[in-house]
């Protein structure tokens, strides 16, 4: 197995293709396998690289909690390109990954060709970040005290039970999937990478300086996601929203056709040079035009 080596810590990777590099980052609830219908479709025409995150086997699952937090999963993804020898890649994350591709893009610009952010934001707005945390905490102390993974509490939750409805065989796969996870890895990465990250809203000055590609993607139905990626939107110059209907959290499980051509079209644009930033009006507009009453008047 191919493993790269995080001061220690072995993450393992897999990688398939040739020509630009493609770096995935799997959700909390998912894994390096979760994105088998994008490197099926990318590898075709560039090279992909998936990562199981550190605490999902087969990577390393430190048994220090202290061993496991936002900054190292940042520190992790570039361990694995600098591994490979990549100085420049595309990164699309889901969820968790979602986060920290944004991360990556703030912190490490000259190392991202384009950014795609998938379902990401939960947890961010001010007014359900406590409950999130509460949660997270709640759950990963219960994982730890039972040697259980919540696996229906979580494959069954209001924002996953979409891909059941529209794809029962690919749901069961994702939930045989998740049942394989480590509780505790899985139980300190909820404690010290979801719980313990920041709101993306504290970053706000950092992203309207953002000019690096970003496509930002959430499903209608993903209600702890809509209003943080709008806020990303607005806020992002170099940002477009791609809104899938009827979809809840998992995109590229839900709809993976549809998933790839958007990315795919967006990597059509970044390279054509055809992505440009958004201009920002220099005064209110309210949906009518610029100086529309002036204009009247005369």
């Amino acid at each position: 197995m191919p493993f790269a080596d995080a001061d220690g810590i072995k993450l393992y990777y897999e990688e398939n293709g040739s020509g630009t590099p493609i770096l995935f980052l799997h959700e909390f609830a998912g894994d390096h396998r979760s994105w088998e219908a994008q490197i099926r479709f990318f590898s075709r025409t560039h090279r992909c690289i998936v990562i199981a995150a550190r605490g999902y086997p087969p990577s390393d699952v430190p048994d220090d909690e202290s061993a496991y937090g936002q900054d190292l999963a940042i520190a992790d993804a570039l361990c694995v390109l600098d591994h490979l020898n990549i100085d420049r890649a595309v990164v699309v994350g889901l969820s968790m990954g979602a986060y920290t591709v944004l991360r990556i893009t703030l912190q490490h610009p000259d190392r991202v060709i384009a950014c795609v952010s998938a379902s990401g934001g939960a947890g961010s707005p001010v007014d359900t970040h406590a409950a999130f945390v509460s949660d997270a905490q709640a759950t990963a102390a219960q994982m730890l005290k039972t040697g259980a993974f919540p696996v229906d509490g979580v494959a069954l939750g209001p924002t996953r039970t979409q891909l059941k409805r529209k794809d029962p065989r690919g749901w069961a796969e994702f939930r045989q999937h998740l049942s394989e996870h480590s509780v505790v890895g899985s139980a300190y990465t909820l404690r010290q990478v979801q719980a313990a990250r920041p709101s993306l809203y504290g970053f706000e000055e950092e992203l309207r300086a953002l000019t690096t590609p970003v496509l930002l993607m959430v499903g209608d139905e993903d209600e702890p996601c809509l209003d943080v990626n709008l806020f990303l939107k607005r806020t992002v110059p170099s940002a477009g929203l791609a809104m899938f209907e009827r979809c809840g959290h998992l995109l590229n499980l839900e709809d993976p056709a549809l998933f790839n051509a958007r990315i795919a079209a967006f990597l059509q644009a970044v390279e054509n040079g055809a992505w440009p930033l958004r201009d920002r009006p220099d005064q209110a507009f309210g949906g009518i035009g610029l100086n529309a009453v002036d204009d009247a008047a005369d």
